[in-house]
This record gives structure tokens, sequence and C-alpha cells, in this order.
């Protein structure tokens, strides 16, 4: 599985694409926080809170996530090499989660660079380092779980289409429906927005870490991963 990782993050990096998705990631997030007005400008909202970039952050993932994965299995039944692969002394099991953890290691790149906020925040902060530690770092392993999700969603949806622009739609259409579908079913009677992504994600951004959010992305994640294997299968 650790080949399959290698495989996966040096296919990144000797192209542009890993570093186009960090690019992308840090130049719109950087944008809407420091530079455009709006309600997520940091600057124009007179507290040292980094709550505007874990508002924006999902949305921006949303997109560059499936961006990365829609090629992951894809590629490989267009070109006929998955056949290949599975040639290998390898299980199907250990080339998906090789291909996942590939994935993720690289948003996980994506997302570091952004500590700078923290550090940001804090000297602008009154005093100097007067900022929520306990939600800052909750929102940041909300932000890895959902992470975790979305990955599992656009490695899954790679195997239902050999084309790339395909598999990138069904993956974007995917992760909004768990994130936000359930949002719009919710009234006074009738909530069901635990189902969605982010009622956890917003749970966790709290600061409180409950296991059941934990459990919940988890839960996503491994279901998903579950029907890459099951699809593949099949085929």
């Amino acid at each position: 599985m650790v080949s399959i990782i290698k495989r996966e993050i040096n296919s990144f990096f000797s192209s542009t694409i890993g570093y186009l998705v960090i690019a992308v990631f840090l130049v719109i997030n950087g944008l809407f926080l420091w530079v455009f007005s709006g309600n997520y400008n940091i600057l124009d909202s007179g507290f040292a809170d980094l709550s505007p970039y874990f508002e924006l952050a999902p949305w921006v993932l949303l997109f560059l996530i499936p961006a990365v994965c829609m090629r992951a299995f894809s590629d490989e039944m267009k070109m006929g090499t998955l056949e290949l692969l599975l040639t290998k002394p390898i299980s199907l099991k250990q080339i998906v989660l090789g291909k996942y953890f590939g994935a993720v290691i690289l948003i996980v790149i994506a997302l570091i660079p952004t500590i700078l906020y923290v550090f940001t925040i804090s000297e602008l902060g009154n005093p100097p380092g007067n900022w929520d530690v306990g939600s800052t770092i909750g929102s940041y392993i909300g932000l890895l779980f959902l992470v975790f999700a979305y990955t599992s969603i656009g490695i899954f949806s790679s195997t239902l289409s050999q084309n790339q622009i395909v598999a990138f739609i069904i993956a974007v259409f995917l992760c909004f429906a768990l994130y936000y579908g359930f949002e719009g079913f919710t009234s006074s009677t009738f909530d069901i927005s635990n189902l969605g992504m982010k009622a956890h994600f917003d749970s966790v951004a709290r600061g409180v870490l409950d296991t059941r959010d934990l459990i919940y992305f988890l839960s996503v994640t491994v279901f998903f991963i579950a029907l890459t294997i099951f699809k593949l299968k099949k085929q």
C-alpha cells in the first residue's frame, strides 16, 4: 500500500496538479479572507477570529477534492492500466486505500500553510494572543475529518465513469448533498440536519469534540471506501 501512496504523491507533484491544488486553495482563501470585502474578510469583521476561514474552506474543498480525486480510477479504467495494477502482489483493498491516502496527504499539505492564519490573528488580537484556542483547534480537527469524508466520496465517484469530468460532477454533487443537502429539509417539526456533514462539522468547530461527530465522519468515510472496493470487485 505504501508503494501506491508514493506513486500517487509522485504523480501529483511530477505534474502541475499537486502545486496547482495547493496554490488554488491558498489563493482563494487568501483573497476572500484578507483582500475582498465581504462577510469572509477577517480585517473587516473587527474580530481576531478564524471562523470565516472555517465557513469558507468546506465550500472550497467541495470543488477542490473532487478535482484531485476524479482521475484516481477513471484514468486507470480509460487507459486499461487497472487490470495491470491488479496483477501486482497487492490486494484491491490496498490499492483503494493507497489512492485514498495519497489524495488525503495532498490536501493536508494544502491545509498546513493556513496555520499561518492562526499566528496572524494572534497578533491582531487585543491584547495580542487573545483568540479562541479551543474553537480553532476543534475547527481544524473538523476540517481534517471533512477531508477524510470528501476524499472517500471523490475516490468512489472516480469508479463510476471513465470520463474525469463526469466523475468530478458526480463527486461535487454527492459532497454537496451530504454536506448541505439536509439543511434545506429542516423545519420546526422535522429536523434531519444531523444526517448532513455540516451539522457535525459545526458541532466540532465549537471546540467540543463529541465522539458522535467523529464517528459520523468516519462512518461516511468507511462507507464510501467500502462502496469503492465493492464497485471495483463487481467490475
